[in-house]
């Protein structure tokens, strides 16, 4: 008999948890299993993160506390928006050998076909980063081979040049300069270190 945790999740205060729970106390007494703790972020978006979540975020710290063996949704959306999300969560709870089921979208993690899904999951998330990666560079090339600057924008001027190496030269160190002249140490460096290069 495996301890079960229950997961929900609503997008607005309009909307209630009650059918989600239904479902899931349902499952658990068609397995046989006991339902020991119920999680719920309400009028929470799925968009959100584990930190803007503390229903999702107490779940996953008594996941590493071993206080369950299980944990059920309703639905795959319940739990989170982005792939990345997911298999972030997946992860986590795998780490706990803690199982994840979804009612609604038939995946469980304690049977072979589920371990399975969620491993091409996890393929899928790391090819779309690697595709991300690729648009990335290649716009990078692309702007660096039609002339164009990549980085932040300097403020950095002649003058602002002549002031650094002034004030410097009048005895005036690192600090004091970049407070003064409200540049960063590593706008000075770089400027002092191609005026002694000179």
């Amino acid at each position: 008999m495996k301890r079960i945790a229950a997961y929900l999740r609503v997008s607005t205060d309009k909307q209630s948890t009650d059918s989600q729970l239904l479902a899931i106390k349902t499952e658990v007494e068609r397995s046989g299993d006991t339902l020991v703790q119920i999680y719920s972020d309400e009028g929470i978006s799925g968009g959100k993160g584990r930190a803007q979540r503390p229903g999702l975020d107490a779940m996953l710290n008594d996941a590493c506390a071993d206080k369950f063996d299980k944990v059920i949704c309703f639905d795959i959306t319940r739990l989170g928006r982005s792939l990345a999300d997911l298999i972030a969560t997946l992860n986590e709870l795998q780490r706990s050998n803690v199982d994840l089921q979804f009612l609604q979208n038939n995946l469980d993690t304690s049977t072979a076909g589920g371990r399975m899904l969620f491993s091409i999951f996890g393929a899928i998330g790391e090819f779309e980063k690697s595709l991300i990666r690729e648009r990335v560079v290649a716009g990078l090339q692309k702007a660096k081979s039609q002339g164009v600057k990549l980085g932040r924008p300097t403020n950095m001027t002649p003058s602002l040049k002549s002031a650094i190496l002034e004030l410097k030269e009048k005895g005036l160190g690192p600090k004091r300069i970049c407070s003064l002249l409200k540049v960063g140490c590593g706008t000075y460096y770089k400027v002092t270190s191609t005026a002694n290069a000179i």
